[in-house]
């Protein structure tokens, strides 16, 4: 099989012929039709995540079933599925309360791999996943089961990007309908939090961007209004679109401390920041106490969407097939495994929403 292999930060990844160990206990080995490129993906490429050396990135996928090993009973072979990097045992305290996304169990595939290069080397299944590849191993958990009418390459987009996004409104902020929301940053993130909070009945919804071309999207994707950044006042600009107030929620889907600092000066009186976005290990953003104490607002993340795997995926695929979650949109072009880098450097220049390699 091949798989597109890191050996450097920093440099080209390396398409090339990899062997792939057999699924242990409570594993599957998944054919994979689509895995999209990610921005954590050329985070950890770019060696502002760690990772270890040489690694097989890739987390946001779909694909079949090909192999279950011993212990897995709820899926088959054939089976189409989606791939996710969230795991769980439930056993752990958050998996028993509704929190299953921060299981801390600990795993096989945290300190082995399944996949070694043709010299016999180890290669790092990053996330868990390591789905840059045309198989991979992962465990059962990771996996959820969907209808063989859904295509996979939409399908792909539910295991990170869109959960991300769309989980960080519906999930961890619960907003509220007629509630004022901004988000800061429009990228394929940035989207399904437009469409997360269209979906709750906020209003207005106000994208924020530097690119004409993607608050342009954002407006096809449930934006009420739409303020570029570099050419306008951003602060100026809501508190005249919330009526003074300042905004009810603000997500910040970008990687960006410096979009931390201005997302949460956005809020009003108990409003609530929200960071999806990753920015570098090393970033640091600095806040007055007194503003969380006189106005009791509030600055919190979101992991992965806040998203309940096995109970979410099935839904958001209902809402797609319904006509109402957009996921074709999110798609701006799909590549051979061998053309990879192509396609993440028009992410990584933001030329696109968001490009996904096919497999097959």
């Amino acid at each position: 099989m091949k798989a597109a292999v890191c050996y450097e930060v920093g440099k080209p990844l390396v398409v090339e012929e990899v062997k792939l160990d057999p699924p242990q206990q409570g594993e599957v080995k998944v054919k994979l039709a689509a895995t999209a490129v990610c921005h954590s993906d050329i985070h950890l490429f770019k060696g502002e995540i760690p990772g270890k050396l040489p690694f097989v990135g890739g987390h946001e996928s779909a694909g079949y079933v090909e192999e279950v090993g011993p212990g897995v009973t709820s899926l088959k072979r054939g089976d189409p599925v989606v791939i996710s990097l969230l795991v769980s045992c439930g056993k752990c305290r958050y998996c028993l309360t509704g929190r299953s996304h921060m299981c801390n169990a600990s795993w096989p595939l945290d300190t082995e791999t399944r996949m070694h290069n043709t010299k016999g080397q180890a290669l790092n299944q990053v996330l868990r996943t390591g789905s840059f590849a045309e198989y991979t191993v992962v465990d059962q958990s990771q996996l959820v089961k969907v209808s063989a009418d859904m295509p996979l390459d939409r399908a792909a987009l539910l295991a990170c990007g869109v959960i991300t996004g769309f989980g960080a409104v519906v999930n961890r902020a619960r907003v509220e309908p007629m509630s004022s929301c901004v988000i800061i940053g429009i990228g394929g993130v940035g989207l399904n939090s437009v469409q997360g909070a269209a979906i709750s009945g906020a209003f207005p919804i106000i994208a924020m961007d530097i690119s004409d071309n993607k608050l342009k999207a954002a407006r096809d994707f449930g934006a009420t209004h739409t303020v570029n950044s570099a050419k306008e006042d951003a602060a100026k600009a809501v508190r005249d679109l919330t009526g003074g107030a300042g905004a009810d929620y603000v997500f910040v889907t970008v990687g960006s401390a410096a979009a931390v600092q201005q997302g949460f000066s956005l809020t009003g009186p108990r409003g609530m920041t929200v960071i999806v976005g990753l920015p570098r290990f090393t970033d640091t953003v600095n806040f007055s106490p007194f503003m969380f104490i006189k106005d009791e607002r509030v600055l919190t993340g979101s992991f992965m969407g806040t998203t309940q795997l096995h109970t979410q995926i099935p839904r958001l695929v209902g809402l797609y097939k319904a006509g109402i979650l957009k996921l074709d949109e999110l798609i701006t072009h799909r590549y051979p495994l061998e053309k990879i880098n192509e396609a993440i450097a028009e992410v990584e220049r933001g030329e696109v929403l968001r490009n996904v390699i096919m497999f097959g």
